[in-house]
């Protein structure tokens, strides 16, 4: 795609909605900040009231709650009670898309006493934690041991239920895969009300392949073992400023971690992490990093920044520095570097509270950010979520490495979405196909940042309103939305699946693989007790009515599976 001329649009009228997005800073400021706070505070006691247990007594819980969930699915009666899902309400969801199958009658299982980190096994170097374990809190446990999980997503409230059964990545993935690659066993309950652990050679590793991207439809994930890195307590951050086309970009992004000789598992060519930012058509800043010792940080001449301080500027404006005063280095503490986007959300914070990144609202109020997505989510009200639905997007574009610029170039012609997060991640050549896999024979081309075991992939991360909307034109966000998953489908790419899809279910089995899943699905009998991946990740707002009629099909149709 060479034409980047950005397609003329009408102005749009504006109306009551605009007016009450425009403005909601001010609930935001007046409530949602402050109960956000109190919120966070109170999840703080209780991870450290758990942390305070002995891991004999979590685990002692755990089996209690375990056999809780059993209990509850073995008195389900499947023509009766309906489908199962969890007790979690809808809002308190990350994820942008719509929760529909919780609006109808359901059979629901309550998992929320499942948030206990319950073992740190140092010589295995494994961490066994429950699903509702999140980053925040289960890097205030390993990084003061200067370990850490090979993957951490950078939000705090990301959880390890969600990033396994959904999807994870970090700035290590271009070394250890998506999060689920980290993953060694899984701990679920099956359909029956069995309890098995799944590993990759084990009786169960169909059901260990089959888990990642499930949404939790095979099989209720109780707990995880996660594979742990030795870390350091630095983080030494390379900001390196491009100027050109956004191929050019794509390049500058590809050099900053992908040796062009091929050499991709050397650790002297390889930082430790990887991270790119997009600013415009014509500049990005891509930063490398490597695990430092504190003796390293604190030599003389070496620059110390605590990112995470309430009042420092915001993550992504400190990087755009690097556009003019050219390439630097500094050093941040490893957990506050792991969570360098949390305080702003990335740059939805802009979106938020407009001048949330002012340094006087940082010096007085920055304590308080980040609100918390659930309580956005829980009081923007029915008009409100319709209109960033419409107006705004929140797309993660999965993309294989040399097709990085062609995916720049058609965001910018399509949605004209600034700034854009890169973050590189290996697909890896699995003994079985799964829903996400490498493009068939890449192995025999050797592009840039590729192995013979695993395709180099990046997220394109594309959060904010587009252009148009910032502009006050006309844009159709659904159509922009299909179009993006026509090109991802027609460019054997992915789409994750907690963000708003258009996709029918024959073009979401276009896009992902279908084969190991519903086999996995009628082999531990999660047809007729779980919904599809598909019927539970697909866009719509319905009625309690239509929700109930397409789970009776749903069920009518594997009942006839069974037969």
């Amino acid at each position: 795609m060479s034409d980047l001329q950005a397609p003329l649009r009408p102005k749009r009228k504006k109306g009551l909605v605009d007016f009450l997005v425009h403005f909601r800073w001010i609930f935001v400021i007046f409530f949602v900040l402050p109960f956000s706070t109190l919120y966070y505070f109170l999840i703080y006691l209780g991870d450290v009231r758990s942390e305070m247990k002995s891991y004999k007594q979590r685990q002692k819980e755990h089996d209690e709650n375990v056999l809780k969930v059993v209990k509850r699915l073995k008195q389900r009666n499947p023509k009766k009670d309906g489908l199962v899902c969890t007790a979690r309400k809808p809002w308190i969801a990350v994820g942008m898309r719509n929760v529909d199958y919780k609006r109808a009658r359901h059979y629901e299982v309550d998992l929320s006493a499942f948030r206990n980190i319950l073992e740190i096994d140092k010589q295995r170097m494994i961490a066994r934690v429950e699903p509702l374990v999140n980053m925040g809190q289960i890097t205030r446990v390993t990084v003061p041991m200067n370990l850490s999980l090979a993957v951490v997503a950078e939000l705090d409230d990301l959880t390890v239920g969600g990033l396994i059964n959904g999807y994870g990545i970090e700035g290590s993935s271009h070394i250890y895969g998506l999060f689920s690659d980290t993953v060694v066993a899984y701990e679920i309950v099956l359909a029956d009300g069995r309890v098995v652990r799944a590993t990759k050679d084990n009786e169960y590793s169909d059901l260990f392949y089959a888990i990642p991207w499930s949404q939790g439809t095979l099989g209720f994930l109780v707990a995880a073992e996660i594979k742990l890195i030795p870390v350091k307590e630095y983080m030494r951050l390379t900001y390196t400023p491009v100027v050109g086309n956004l191929q050019d970009l794509a390049q500058g992004y590809m050099d900053s971690f992908a040796p062009r000789d091929g050499d991709q598992d050397n650790p002297e060519k390889v930082p430790d992490f990887v991270e790119g930012m997009v600013y415009s058509p014509t500049e990005g800043v891509f930063m490398a990093g490597r695990y430092a010792s504190k003796e390293e940080a604190k030599k003389k001449g070496n620059k110390i920044n605590n990112v995470g301080w309430w009042f420092k500027p915001w993550f992504y404006q400190h990087a755009q520095t690097a556009l003019k005063k050219g390439e630097f280095v500094e050093y941040i503490p490893t957990r506050e570097y792991y969570h360098r986007h949390t305080r702003c959300l990335y740059w939805e914070g802009k979106l938020i509270l407009p001048f949330g990144d002012q340094w006087w609202f940082r010096f007085l109020l920055g304590w308080l950010m980040p609100p918390k997505v659930s309580l956005l989510k829980a009081t923007q009200g029915e008009s409100i979520r319709n209109y960033y639905h419409e107006m705004h997007v929140i797309q993660d574009m999965l993309v294989p490495l040399y097709k990085v610029g062609d995916a720049l170039e058609w965001v910018h012609h399509e949605m004209e979405i600034y700034p854009i997060w890169l973050c590189p991640h290996r697909l890896f050549k699995l003994p079985v196909k799964t829903m996400v896999y490498p493009e068939p024979g890449f192995e025999q081309h050797r592009r840039q940042g590729d192995t013979p075991y695993a395709q180099m992939f990046t997220d394109v991360g594309v959060y904010y309103a587009p252009g148009p909307v910032l502009r006050g034109e006309v844009f159709d966000g659904a159509e922009a939305v299909r179009k993006l998953e026509q090109w991802l489908i027609k460019n054997h790419s992915f789409q994750p699946q907690y963000a708003v899809s258009e996709l029918n279910e024959k073009d979401f089995w276009r896009m992902f693989d279908a084969d190991l899943y519903e086999h996995v699905r009628r082999k531990y009998g999660a047809v007729g007790t779980f919904m599809s991946v598909y019927y539970k990740s697909k866009k719509g707002r319905k009625t309690e009515k239509e929700v109930q009629e397409a789970e009776q099909a749903h069920l009518e149709t594997a009942y006839a599976e069974a037969d």
